[in-house]
């Protein structure tokens, strides 16, 4: 079955992990002991319903503030699609928690409280999701009971989005009202809103189109592991492993493998499951070359007349994740596709305002949550392409020289 990755934005106290519990729950999707759970817990709390929340607000600090902290990561599947589900934090000071969950995902569903509207998060949310290039926004208006399912509240507030999206890099925008608390639009449509004639939320997930959403056409495939059993019956075996970043291997396929420039021909392509007649994203996969050539660990295999740009130059949209700001002349290190390098930041040209999208040239650092654009310059050549052609070769982290911890995750924008 195909799988969609989701993940929920919003401000805090939009419903976020409510409507997660809910979605779980009516399709049926988790235990009998982790609804006996939630119920224990909900009883303790002296909640008077039990909170579906506490199904994704795992942390006993989420659980005691009544807040998403943390990324959480549910699965479940129905009979047309599975799901991966990351519920993330509405605060404003875990937007980079907020940046990890929507960077593999296929939709944001952004949540709005129908009774607050467009508040600073919501736009915060939604422009984060455009520039990570996330192909499908979902709004969905929460808490319709409370406003008494009022369809001029949801039409001014779909309006009021769609004005504001317009500033936005958004190719698929619909928009569902629901009662996460009490299940309206989650499963099943809704008796309670007549007036809305569109699909349920799940219904909507289970039919919104991907298959077009991945890079088919330029074909990229960095090399994770080179693979060299030791049995001595196939001790000529040597493949290259790694997952498919973009377009379509077959064997016979003259390829081209950088940075050495070297070149040969797809002898054959395997998975876990046995040989394939071809290979895309995001299929992992071991191939062979026709000739022994040295290929290692971060080099990438191509295409002879479909290449990446190879350089050492990179300008790109860095969302900052630590609390010690970037700043020019910083060294870190830098991870792309499965090519670790060291990298200096030669400038940041400026800082965006989230909230107005403006740009602010005359910023020299960002700050903890902030994004901007950075001028890098690595120690070892990157092929790469833009982020707006391809999410898996246009993208990196930062990481900190003396800890390794992540500390900025980058959009490549193109070369300097």
């Amino acid at each position: 079955m195909e799988l969609l990755r989701f993940a929920t934005a919003g401000s805090v106290d939009d419903g976020k992990s409510t409507l997660i519990g809910r979605l779980l729950y009516d399709s049926k999707a988790i235990f009998e002991d982790q609804l006996e759970a939630v119920e224990r817990v909900s009883r303790r709390r002296g909640d008077e319903y039990t909170d579906l929340a506490l199904l994704t607000d795992g942390l006993r600090a989420e659980r005691e503030q009544g807040i998403t902290i943390d990324v959480a990561y549910r699965y479940f599947a129905t009979p047309l699609r599975k799901f991966i589900i990351a519920d993330t934090p509405g605060h404003t000071q875990y937007t980079r928690n907020m940046v990890t969950g929507n960077s593999t995902a296929d939709l944001t569903l952004v949540l709005v409280d129908a009774r607050k509207g467009i508040v600073e998060q919501t736009r915060r949310h939604a422009f984060l999701a455009s520039l990570l290039r996330v192909p499908h926004l979902l709004v969905c208006v929460n808490k319709m009971d409370l406003v008494g399912y009022d369809q001029g509240v949801f039409d001014e507030i779909r309006e009021e989005f769609k004005a504001f999206a317009t500033r936005l890099d958004v190719s698929d925008l619909a928009f569902i009202p629901i009662s996460a608390l009490h299940g309206d639009n989650v499963v099943q449509r809704s008796p309670n809103m007549g007036w809305y004639e569109g699909a349920s939320l799940l219904h909507h997930l289970e039919e919104v189109y991907i298959a077009s959403d991945r890079n088919l056409i330029d074909p990229r495939l960095p090399v994770q592991w080179v693979v060299r059993p030791t049995a001595s019956t196939i001790s000529d075996f040597r493949g290259h492993a790694g997952q498919v970043a973009g377009g379509v291997f077959r064997p016979g396929d003259e390829v081209l493998v950088l940075p050495s420039g070297l070149t040969s021909t797809l002898r054959s392509i395997d998975t876990f499951d046995g040989p394939v007649e071809e290979a895309f994203p995001p299929m992992s996969v071991v191939v062979r070359l026709a000739d022994d050539l040295d290929v290692s660990r971060g080099d990438l295999i191509c295409r002879p007349h479909n290449q990446p740009t190879v350089g050492q130059d990179i300008e790109a949209m860095v969302c900052w994740m630590t609390d010690r700001p970037l700043r020019e002349g910083d060294m870190l290190v830098l991870k792309h596709a499965t090519r670790w390098v060291r990298a200096v930041v030669r400038h940041v040209r400026y800082r965006i305002d989230v909230n107005t999208l403006h740009r602010n040239e005359a910023s020299v650092e960002l700050a903890l949550n902030e994004v901007g654009r950075v001028g890098l310059r690595v120690t070892q050549a990157l092929c790469y392409d833009s982020y707006r052609r391809n999410r898996a070769t246009g993208s990196f982290i930062l990481a900190a020289e003396e800890s390794n911890v992540t500390a900025g995750a980058g959009m490549i924008l193109g070369g300097d």
